[in-house]
């Protein structure tokens, strides 16, 4: 049976995707089992997305577009419907994020959220989680974005070593984790150095925290307890935040020296090492 229910299109992105969808495919004079047949999906998912009870990805944005010849509405409005999935506190910090021209970012026991795969965000999202995670993971992939501008930010990331050996996901996850970790630090705007156990104390002992740098505004220091995020640009945080993560900086091992550290944990811990010249999947 067919999903019905009236929608508010001001109430949310994600109600205003479901109900043009609904309009559009009523207007092609088809039902939702014939356009999921022309989508390749159930005419259930149809029903799902046009009641908002189930959060379109960007590719079936695209077959929406193609099949409905939309000019590229849904294909443009998903990205809205996938941002309004994060949660509502880090929403300004993800919009300043996608504009920032300069990451520097310390990660003191998760993989840096741009740089996460699906598989370690849903073990990642998943904890204590009180909505759907399934749409918590698309927003945060979908964000990573931000990585394929055509001028993408540089990004300096240090993560402890506690990062590659914590177990998140399970082995084959982590494994998997490592190995992106080494493709993306293969592109010359993404460096990673890990702060390994033998640092000792350490200026990132009081937490993980982000810097943002722009072209033409004012830096921002970002730092997140277990309730919300906070972000500043006061001048006595930025300078702050940028002394400790120097610091941060000269007290990690060297790029090089990541890259080995990382290939070590991923034959120690998953039981897995990356061979030079082969393809890391």
């Amino acid at each position: 049976m067919s999903n019905i229910r009236d929608l508010d299109p001001s109430a949310s992105p994600l109600d205003y995707y479901g109900s043009e969808l609904r309009r559009l495919r009523e207007e092609a004079g088809l039902n939702q089992p014939q356009l999921g047949k022309i989508l390749f999906c159930t005419g259930s998912l149809i029903g799902q997305i046009e009641t908002a009870k189930k959060v379109p990805t960007r590719e079936f944005s695209e077959r929406v577009d193609a099949a409905l010849m939309t000019g590229g509405s849904f294909s443009r409005l998903v990205g809205l419907v996938l941002r309004s999935q994060l949660p509502s506190w880090f929403q300004p910090y993800a919009e300043m994020e996608a504009k920032a021209a300069y990451i520097s970012t310390y990660q003191a026991q998760l993989v840096y959220g741009l740089l996460q795969i699906p598989a370690y965000a849903r073990a990642v999202l998943g904890v204590m989680a009180d909505g759907d995670v399934d749409a918590s993971v698309a927003a945060r992939m979908d964000h990573q974005r931000v990585l394929e501008r055509t001028a993408p930010p540089l990004v300096w990331v240090v993560m402890g070593e506690a990062v590659l050996r914590q177990q998140i996901g399970g082995a084959e996850v982590m494994r998997a984790q490592l190995a992106h970790l080494l493709r993306m630090q293969e592109r010359p705007w993404i460096k990673i150095q890990i702060l390994p156990f033998t640092a000792g104390a350490h200026t990132g002992l009081p937490g993980s925290f982000n810097l943002l740098r722009f072209d033409d505004d004012p830096d921002i220091v970002y730092t997140e307890d277990f309730v919300q995020g906070h972000m500043t640009a006061n001048p006595a945080a930025i300078r702050e935040g940028s002394l400790r993560y120097d610091h941060l900086q000269a007290a990690a091992l060297s790029v090089e020296e990541s890259v080995a550290l990382i290939g070590r944990a991923m034959e120690e811990c998953y039981g897995d090492r990356p061979v030079p010249g082969r393809a890391l999947a």
